[in-house]
């Protein structure tokens, strides 16, 4: 991809102060000046320095409608007020205890009141944390020290959760197989070695650009059970998301263990692994010394993580939110597909409150788009090729006055509107014709 091109040229005139923050953060940040690789864009991304509700603005005063949205943490939209002024009122009263207090213990009934599986709550600092607790607890429990887990699934880029072979990475004992593959899940378990396997709530990649068939997760549960092993779901980022009650509230599973974050926090930076009672026996500082897990974790039920937490659950409780964000998500999702169809893209939006961006052959033209993707291919679906088509789409979209994952994700909240979708859909129609007459659009892409 030319990044020396006039859109490039447009986007660098139009936003100055992105860049002159940007060429002094090349020298602090070693990720081309970001500090989260997904931030990494070229030829840089716009320095956003206020939001509200379904839209920021840059250092350059350029507004945006917002698919970001803390990436999937802020289901209730940038600044709600009940959350600002549950972080303002704690703000006065401390930023830091040191000492346990009322705000924890409201939170935690609040979480426990809509994931039944929560009969326990341990605070951490992010959802990484969460799932490295779960797996320590789980090898206490089972004695066993191995864990199983999936291809595409992310739960982290820690020891025993980044992807095989990365590097500085030591995790012997973790194994990962294919996803959606009942036969190699039940020959690993079979072996009777693992103490943990772990799955990404609605699949791989941000709640399923390669979604998990829903078939293969009503039985992990069992088969994890059957053979001794305890099942935990990933649900950082559908919990409370999905429904009240997250993705295994929506499709109807119950795991031994559950982690949580981005919604659950509210925007502000939280983890938890949940679950069954007798599997945190490890946590009392009873427990025998060769049993007992010591949680310590300065940040661990931060008071304005807790205010900010406990103040967004109770909001999600009646799951008018979830309902809210969904719905937006899907007149998008069906819209922009029939906006593909019609401009003769070989592309297809798929997803509930978080819709991924497929570009490739489309194997299936009817499918279920909550719950499915258009290829069954999951090579397809992670298809590397098609990576700067997505990000040439997406600094086209900036440009347009839409943040977007680079083009290749929108998550929505329940104050998305209709008006941001008609806008958004008429940026990605703009977007595709100017891609189409620079070239920057595949031959292998259209129809």
């Amino acid at each position: 991809m030319d990044w020396t091109d006039e859109l490039t040229k447009r986007f660098t005139d139009t936003h100055p102060g992105s860049a002159r923050l940007h060429n002094e953060a090349v020298r602090y940040f070693s990720a081309a000046g970001a500090t989260h690789v997904a931030r990494a864009n070229r030829p840089f991304g716009p320095y956003i320095i206020r939001a509200e509700g379904s839209r920021k603005w840059d250092v350059d005063g350029n507004g945006y409608i917002d698919y970001v949205m803390g990436h999937g943490a802020l289901i209730l939209g940038h600044g709600h007020p009940v959350i600002v002024e549950a972080v303002t009122e704690q703000v006065r009263k401390g930023l830091h205890y040191g000492e346990n207090h009322e705000l924890e213990v409201r939170w935690a009934e609040l979480i426990a009141r809509m994931m039944p599986v929560a009969e326990r709550v341990e605070f951490c600092a992010a959802g990484q944390e969460a799932n490295m607790m779960a797996i320590r607890l789980a090898r206490v429990y089972t004695g066993r020290r191995k864990v199983l887990r999936f291809a595409e699934n992310y739960h982290g880029w820690a020891d025993g959760l980044a992807y095989a072979g990365a590097p500085g990475c030591l995790a012997e004992e973790v194994t990962v197989i294919p996803f959606n593959d009942p036969v190699a899940l039940e020959r690993e378990l079979a072996t009777e070695e693992y103490a943990l396997v772990l799955s990404e709530g609605g699949g791989g990649h941000m709640a399923g650009q390669v979604p998990i068939a829903l078939d293969f997760q009503r039985v992990l549960p069992e088969f994890a059970r059957k053979h001794g092993t305890l099942y935990c779901l990933d649900e950082v980022v559908t919990g409370f998301r999905d429904a009240p009650g997250g993705w295994q509230e929506l499709v109807g599973v119950r795991p031994d263990l559950s982690t949580i974050g981005k919604c659950a926090g509210g925007g502000v930076p939280m983890g938890a692994v949940v679950g069954r009672a007798d599997i945190f026996e490890a946590l009392a500082p009873d427990a025998p010394a060769n049993r007992r897990v010591i949680h310590a974790g300065t940040w661990n039920a931060h008071p304005l993580a807790a205010a900010a937490g406990a103040a967004a659950c109770s909001l999600y409780v009646d799951g008018k939110p979830q309902r809210e964000a969904t719905s937006m998500a899907r007149r998008f999702r069906d819209e922009g597909n029939e906006l593909l169809r019609r401009l003769g893209v070989r592309a297809r939006l798929y997803g509930r409150s978080i819709v991924h961006l497929y570009f490739g052959p489309v194997e299936m033209e009817s499918f279920d788009p909550d719950f499915e993707a258009p290829s069954n291919d999951v090579s397809r679906l992670v298809d590397a090729q098609y990576g700067p088509v997505k990000e040439r789409l997406g600094l086209h979209l900036l440009q347009r006055g839409v943040a977007s994952f680079r083009g290749s994700m929108y998550v929505f909240s329940c104050v998305h509107t209709g008006e941001d979708v008609a806008a958004t859909l008429e940026a990605i129609e703009s977007s595709l014709q100017a891609m189409r007459r620079e070239g920057s659009l595949p031959a292998s892409l259209l129809e």
